[in-house]
This record gives C-alpha cells, sequence and structure tokens, in this order.
C-alpha cells in the first residue's frame, strides 16, 4: 500500500521565508503550558478579532447558516455566526493540545461512550469506517479517538507549507498509525481491508464528481459526495459514526460513538447520502456553534450555470 511517509526535517526551514511560521509554531507550542480554561479564553477573543479581520470567512458562514436555518431571524443568524468565529479562534489554539499536550493531561479531558460498537465490528473480522463530522474541534478529535479507543489511520490533505506539514503530521500521528493521501483512494480500501480503523469526513462540498444532489437542511439540493458508499461496498468494513463536542465550563470533550449503519449501503445512492447527511445534521446540531460553517458547503449546484450561492 503507498502511503504518506512522514515528512523529514530539512535544513531549508530555516530559510527567512519560514521565519513567520516557526513563530507561529512556536507560540502554539507555548500555549500548551497555559491551563485549558486559559487556553479556551484565549481562543475566544482570538475568534473575535478574526470576526472583524476574515470578513470572507464570516461571510462565507453567513451564508450557510442563512441558506441552512431561514426560519431564524437575521439577529439569531449573527448570533450564531459570531459565537462560530469564536469557536473558531478556540480551535485554532486546540491544535497545540492535540499535538503536543502529554498524555496524562490530554487524556483527564476527554469523556467517552460507545466503545463496544468498534470492539463488535472487530469481533467480526472487519475493518471500520469511522465517519466524523467538520467539527472545529477536529485535531482533538483524533488524538481523542486514538488515545480512548485505538490508533487509526487518517485520511487527509497534506499542508502546502512543509514546516506545518512536518508538524501537522507528527501531531496527528501523536496517537494514531499514520496518514493516507485524500486521493490515495485505494490505499484506504487496502487498509480497511487489513482491518484497521480509518477516519472519513463526507460532509464537505467535493464538486460534481461523484456526488449526489440531496437535501441538507433546509437546502434540497446539496452537492453530497459518495465517497463513503465507495469505500463501505468495496472494502471488508462497517461504517460506524461518531458524535463530538466541546463540553462547557472547560471540563474538556465529549465523544459519542454511535452504533454502525445496518444495511448500507443499499444500492440507493441518494438514498444513502441521505441518510448520512441526516446523521451530519444530528452531529452538527448537539453544539451547531462548533460546526464548521466557514465552508463553502453549497458551492456545486445542479445547474453548472446557476448563478452562485455565494
Amino acid at each position: 500500500m503507498k502511503k504518506i511517509q512522514a515528512p523529514a526535517f530539512e535544513i531549508s526551514f530555516f530559510k527567512p521565508k519560514y521565519w513567520l511560521t516557526w513563530l507561529t509554531v512556536a507560540l502554539l507550542w507555548l500555549i500548551t503550558f497555559l491551563p485549558f480554561g486559559v487556553q479556551l479564553f484565549l481562543g475566544k477573543w482570538l475568534g473575535r478579532l478574526l470576526y472583524v479581520t476574515i470578513k470572507s470567512r464570516r461571510k462565507i458562514a453567513q451564508r450557510n447558516i442563512e441558506l441552512c436555518f431561514p426560519e431564524k431571524s437575521a439577529d439569531e443568524q449573527r448570533q450564531i455566526v459570531k459565537r462560530n468565529i469564536e469557536n473558531t479562534g478556540m480551535a485554532l489554539l486546540e491544535t497545540s493540545l492535540a499535538w503536543w499536550s502529554p498524555s496524562w493531561r490530554f487524556n483527564r479531558l476527554c469523556h467517552l461512550s460507545g466503545a463496544e460498537h468498534i470492539e463488535k465490528a472487530q469481533a467480526q473480522g472487519k475493518g471500520v469506517l469511522v465517519l466524523v463530522a467538520h467539527t472545529l474541534h477536529l485535531e482533538i478529535d483524533g488524538r481523542l479517538f486514538g488515545s480512548k479507543v485505538q490508533e487509526g489511520v487518517g485520511f487527509y490533505r497534506p499542508h502546502d507549507n512543509p514546516i506545518m506539514e512536518y508538524f501537522q503530521y507528527r501531531g496527528r500521528c501523536k496517537a494514531n498509525k499514520y496518514l493516507i493521501g485524500k486521493r490515495n483512494v485505494r490505499g484506504l480500501i487496502e487498509a480497511l481491508d487489513e482491518g484497521e480503523l480509518c477516519y472519513y469526513l463526507p460532509d464537505q462540498d467535493y464538486g460534481r464528481n461523484r456526488c449526489e444532489f440531496v437535501p441538507f437542511f433546509a437546502v434540497k439540493e446539496t452537492a453530497t459526495t459518495t465517497g463513503t458508499l465507495l469505500f463501505a461496498s468495496q472494502a471488508n468494513c462497517v461504517v460506524i459514526p461518531l458524535i463530538t463536542r466541546r463540553l462547557p465550563g472547560a471540563q474538556g470533550y465529549e465523544m459519542i460513538i454511535q452504533p454502525a449503519f445496518e444495511n448500507f449501503p443499499t444500492g440507493d445512492d441518494a438514498a444513502d447520502v441521505t441518510r448520512i447527511n441526516q446523521w451530519v445534521e444530528q452531529a452538527a446540531m448537539i453544539e451547531v456553534d462548533q460546526y464548521m460553517w466557514v465552508h463553502r458547503r453549497f458551492k456545486t449546484q445542479p445547474d453548472p450555470d446557476a448563478p452562485s450561492r455565494y
């Protein structure tokens, strides 16, 4: 199986063009030593700064909330966006916790239930395709699952900045086995056939190739990838969804592993991806402020000549 090799440290990393990157990494690492509540407090204020400065992402989030929750008033929609950007700031600082925090400190922040569903699948000799929604604390989720359940295999997009890719790969493998590039579909199928536990995120707009247009919240025709169906049908695996959230009051994080999808896939692609979207809606509504609304989820439309929703 061809998988991503752990990036090596290079002398070229010390070039002046990377000095700002090094400063960012150093600040993130130093934040690890602060109390958890202080980290969240700083992240919230970082989010408030981002709300003012990253207007393009704020507008995307605003549009997504308008499309998904038309029944809410304009003020309610704005408040969701404001809290969501604050949570985005927290998520940026949570990266330091996920990548560098010692296990004794990290694990005491984690609360898990439903591990028996993983054990049941593996007792049958099957791989496990774990469905994860795009919550803002994804880095935490990967570390939590690998620490509390089992080390898994990530399916990811390598970072364009080589220094960030160096730390990203190692940070994400802090409690997991290895990562597979997002274009290596065959590699993920082989990992599942070998009985591995692999993460997959099915809730972004990946274009009209291999997609179905099905409902997602109030948007009746949302481009939804059929990638989940491809992996579930071609690999010897079961599909198990999970839901996560950051708990209030700096209590840590909760992860709920749900029962495996039964009779999945059925062969009806539209019905199957609709089922996935319904699960994503459930995951997002656990803490609506913590979902990744800054992604252009509705950019692909059935009519390629239709005006952009953004």
